[in-house]
């Protein structure tokens, strides 16, 4: 039995000045108040960290990050580190994301390192994976799974990985308006829980919890939801307005 508590968290990218960010967040907090036995996070732009913390705190909605550098403090022009994240609100930091590995350089080696500075300073680590369009269709989607999952969380133990959250994202649905079907992101998400069985234990992999993300929308987040290994959405266009993140939200 799937007793994992369901998390839809939105990304919102590189979108929405402070103001924007701190409006649509008094929006979603008024739309989900009374949504109960689902988590709710959203990760808006560094610089709307702060105002939307004010706005989300006691509320339904937490706060996440989108990034974060593995450093406490140093000569890091441009970086954050974990301990400002959790200063300025957060609960949650989302790290690897394709766009991340695609666009600035980010690897196995530097998503294992932000891990372990989230979880040193008690953020949730969502440990994004996923596989490209050109890997998919030369079958090189579990391969290339395996590889992320094991390097990223190389050298760590179960007990260290009590909070962590993975997100799937096949990177060829990400905002292509693609979507993997229910049965191919199930079958990715049960894959890569095997992965957790086997390189920590059954333990860990039964109750980590394992996000979709590529095009989430309120038209077809029900079906993913209830695939027995989806524990939720990281959704990226659909969390910009209030009305449709929230109709995300309110899944079942």
């Amino acid at each position: 039995m799937n007793t994992r508590t369901p998390l839809i968290a939105g990304n919102w990218k590189l979108y929405k000045t402070s103001p924007q960010a701190v409006k649509t967040a008094q929006q979603l907090v008024e739309l989900v108040a009374d949504t109960v036995e689902v988590d709710i996070m959203i990760a808006p732009v560094f610089t709307a960290l702060d105002p939307v913390s004010k706005v989300v705190e006691n509320s339904r909605v937490a706060l996440g990050a989108q990034n974060l550098y593995w450093e406490k403090e140093g000569a890091y022009t441009g970086e954050i580190s974990a301990d400002m994240l959790v200063s300025a609100g957060c609960q949650y930091v989302i790290i690897g994301h394709s766009e991340r590995r695609q666009y600035f350089g980010e690897t196995d080696e530097t998503v294992n390192k932000k891990i372990r500075a989230a979880i040193d300073a008690e953020l949730i680590p969502v440990f994004c994976v996923g596989e490209t369009e050109v890997e998919r269709e030369s079958g090189q989607t579990f391969s290339v799974l395996d590889k992320q999952v094991k390097k990223g969380l190389e050298g760590y133990f179960a007990k260290d990985l009590g909070t962590l959250v993975i997100a799937y994202e096949p990177v060829w649905a990400i905002g292509t308006g693609k979507t993997a079907t229910k049965e191919q992101a199930q079958e990715a998400h049960e894959y890569i829980r095997s992965l957790i069985d086997r390189n920590f234990d059954k333990t860990l992999a039964q109750s980590v919890r394992i996000l979709y993300g590529g095009s989430v929308k309120p038209a077809n987040v029900s079906e993913l939801m209830a695939m027995p290994d989806i524990d939720g959405a990281l959704v990226g266009g659909a969390s910009l307005e209030a009305e449709s993140f929230s109709n995300i939200v309110k899944f079942k």
